[in-house]
This record gives C-alpha cells, structure tokens and sequence, in this order.
C-alpha cells in the first residue's frame, strides 16, 4: 500500500517537473569540522534542491543556525561522493547567518556525468569557518522524513557503484 505521504511527495514532483524531463536533485547541507577544536564554530543546516535540464543546473535552498555570517558559498565537483575538488562556481548567498542559496550553471558532460554518481556538492563558509562550515553531496530527489520519526516503505540508499565495475565482481561471481 502507497502512503499518503510518498503519494503526496509523487504529486508534487509530478506537477513541479517539466514535461520534457528535467532531473531533480538535493542535498543537506550540515556541519563539517575539519577538527575537534572546530566544534562550536562549524553550526547550522540547511536543504538545497536542485534541478537538471540537458546541461543546466539550477540551485536554490535555504540555511540558518550559523554561528557567524555566511561569506561564501560554491559548487565544486569531488572525485567521489564525500570526496573534495575542484569549484566549478560561486553561488549567491547573503552575508547573514541564514538566507537562501541560489545559483545556475552550464555544466560539462564529464560534470552531468560526475552528478549523477554523486560527485557534485555545495560548500558554504563563513567568518568563523572560512574553509568549509555546511557541506552537501547531491543525490537523486528523494522521500525524507524529519528526524527521529522512523521511514516507513521504500526509502532511498544511492547504489554509486552502478556501471563502475572494478573488476572485483566479476572475480567474486566466478
């Protein structure tokens, strides 16, 4: 049986995309210390949807709860999901503690391709955490559900191996 909400969440994602099949995306942007004594000056959320159509990315999101003003924020691509590289642009974001994100690019195949895998992230900064203080890799458009309240039916894990065989498999299924 299809719950009320993952039929909700369908609806919306149904009316909200495009007829010619744009790709919709999202990340949460949280906390990264880069070390413990980072601890109180890396703080804050924030959620960051995003939106795939041929070659153009389109941003938006929110965040607040930073313990300092926001300096900078950028979308950079990694060499695996949870991995850092290089930035492929700044995004728009106000000096402020909280306040919305919003960027567009044109991105390259080898970035369309790097996104679908899970390359692609956001990274904000900010005065007290100028190297990084809310992180975020994009995934597929997914159900969520708030903290602490349990996932009920299908929920979503992303397989980031598919189409990267390594050979191991094979030597594993043999």
């Amino acid at each position: 049986m299809v719950s009320k909400l993952g039929l909700l969440v369908a609806a919306v994602m149904f009316v909200a995309a495009p007829a010619f099949a744009a790709e919709n995306y999202q990340t949460d942007i949280g906390p990264t210390p880069k070390n413990g004594r980072q601890g109180a000056d890396v703080q804050g959320r924030g959620t960051v949807l995003a939106t795939l159509d041929g070659n153009t990315f389109k941003i938006q999101g929110k965040f607040a709860g930073l313990s300092s003003v926001a300096t900078k924020a950028r979308l950079h691509m990694g060499n695996v999901m949870g991995g850092t590289g290089a930035a492929i642009g700044d995004l728009n974001i106000p000096q402020a503690q909280s306040g919305e994100i919003s960027g567009s690019f044109t991105l390259t195949p080898a970035q369309v391709a790097g996104l679908k895998v899970g390359k692609l992230y956001v990274i904000l900064d900010s005065q007290s955490a100028p190297k990084g203080n809310l992180w975020g890799w994009f995934q597929p458009a997914h159900v969520t559900v708030p903290e602490g309240v349990p996932q009920a039916e299908n929920w979503y894990i992303p397989n980031l191996l598919d189409g990267q065989d390594d050979g191991a498999s094979k030597k594993n299924n043999s």
